[in-house]
């Protein structure tokens, strides 16, 4: 496990960015992240981290339950609202304050000149978060750190950040089949391929709206419909190839295409997994049928890890979990704590 756990912290260098995300509070995303800021290698990156809500506090405010707090070692620049700066248990030098506002003020960006405990509650915006990311190259940053928050998956969108660790355990499952399931069908979705190059090119700039390709290569816009509408008409496509979805795509749109022969083979592309809304079984169906979802954008998952024991005090077998888990979604799952 040792060798593993390196193996892990180095393939988080090879990016500039990472999103770690829960898919449930108490999934243990924050020790991921005090696992994470403990063991890069400082002398040979610089590393800036923030949070979406708030991160570094003793206590969860939803569930009453202790949670560890985030220390920042000498030389690590933080993004944190003012009201978190003003508390903070560290020497620091400012070094900018930013425009992007939140409910504890501007959103402050410092280096820590001492080793020392914080609270993070950066933007709460993907744009806000793109803003920060951006400062961050300006400063020379290698390696900008995103803290997730409960629910929030659309901000690790591959919009913000180029890899991602994703925390799961009995929080969001006591059934570890289901955990295991759950878990897996999230990980497929952050594993969906690319799209064609010329299908980037063309779809990347459409933000809003659906739309399709023929197979000429030829864009088409289906007007006045998002894949929200109650009905939706798939008339004059029968050479489409391509249909594209700017926003979300729900299990109704999914099953009007699914049942539409026009469409059977159609790929349907989506901005990234974050837009993605759909049941397990409706996308089985579709993909049965010979449908295929492909993406814009994607980020790298570089690992799963997972926290046994559920807020209530209900505790999975730790190497059975990760055992299984990985065999499911043939990637390294980590017990952080217990290793």
């Amino acid at each position: 496990m040792i060798a593993l756990a390196l193996t892990f912290i180095d393939d988080i260098l090879n990016y500039n960015s990472l999103s770690i995300v829960g898919l449930q509070k108490n999934t243990g995303k924050t020790e991921c992240l005090k696992y994470v800021l403990a063991r890069l290698p400082l002398e040979q990156k610089r590393v800036a981290v923030t949070s979406i809500g708030i991160d570094g506090e003793t206590t969860d405010q939803v569930t009453r339950t202790q949670k560890p707090e985030i220390v920042l070692r000498e030389g690590m620049y933080f993004g944190t609202s003012e009201a978190h700066y003003r508390q903070r248990r560290l020497v620091s030098e400012l070094i900018d304050v930013s425009d992007e506002s939140t409910s504890l003020g501007r959103v402050v960006t410092a280096r820590a000149l001492t080793q020392g405990k914080i609270l993070l509650s950066g933007p709460s915006s993907t744009l806000g978060l793109q803003r920060w990311m951006h400062d961050m190259r300006r400063h020379k940053i290698d390696l900008a750190i995103v803290d997730g928050a409960l629910s929030r998956l659309s901000l690790a969108s591959p919009a913000v950040s180029q890899s991602m660790i994703l925390a799961t355990g009995a929080a969001y499952s006591i059934n570890m089949s289901q955990l295991i399931q759950r878990t897996a069908f999230v990980v497929d979705l952050i594993n969906l391929d690319l799209t064609s190059d010329s299908n980037i090119a063309l779809l990347t700039p459409l933000e809003s709206g659906m739309w399709w390709i023929d197979t000429d290569g030829q864009l088409h816009e289906m007007p006045m419909v998002t894949s929200l509408s109650q009905q939706v008409e798939f008339q004059g496509m029968e050479n489409c190839s391509t249909l594209y979805v700017a926003g979300a795509l729900v299990d109704a749109f999914l099953e009007k295409v699914r049942k539409n022969k026009n469409l059977k083979h159609v790929e349907l592309v989506v901005r990234d997994f974050t837009k993605i809304f759909v049941t397990p079984q409706q996308l089985r169906l579709f993909e049965k049928m010979g449908g295929t979802i492909r993406v814009l954008q994607k980020s790298k998952l570089i690992a799963v890890t997972v926290n046994p024991t559920s807020p209530s005090g209900y505790v999975l077998d730790s190497d059975v979990l990760c055992d299984k888990l990985s065999q499911a979604i043939n990637l390294p799952v980590y017990d952080l704590l217990k290793n």
